[in-house]
């Protein structure tokens, strides 16, 4: 099965709604299998995606690595801003980074950005 996390731009007030409704939809009964990250600002988000992050993200999507220098050779990147990267997207919770290695448990991100915020 295909996972997806959703990304929002949005305030806490957005957050929580999508949380109330979630929790609604299972006391009603409804199966939910859904992840979603906010972000509060359209430049956090940007800055946390930045194209070499994406880059990475892909990356350790497709072949988890067990180290950050071994994820920086791959990449053919410096240790230190690779290291920042797996951070700055662990933070996130796009990346996972634990005792098994980096790893990248969703196959997509959509982004929403609301226009109300």
């Amino acid at each position: 099965m295909r996972e997806t996390v959703q990304l929002h731009v949005g305030s806490i007030e957005e957050m929580g709604k999508r949380f109330t409704g979630a929790w609604h939809r299972l006391e009603r009964g409804k199966a939910l299998k859904e992840t979603h990250l906010t972000f509060f600002s359209l430049e956090a988000m940007m800055s946390t995606l930045s194209p070499k992050r994406l880059e990475l993200l892909k990356r350790v999507h497709q072949h988890p690595a067990n180290t950050v220098a071994e994820l920086a050779k791959t990449l053919g990147r410096d240790y230190k801003r690779v290291h920042e990267d797996v951070s700055a997207l662990s933070h996130a919770g796009l990346i996972v980074r634990d005792e098994n290695g980096i790893m990248a448990p969703y196959d997509s991100v959509q982004a929403i950005v609301s226009l109300d915020a």
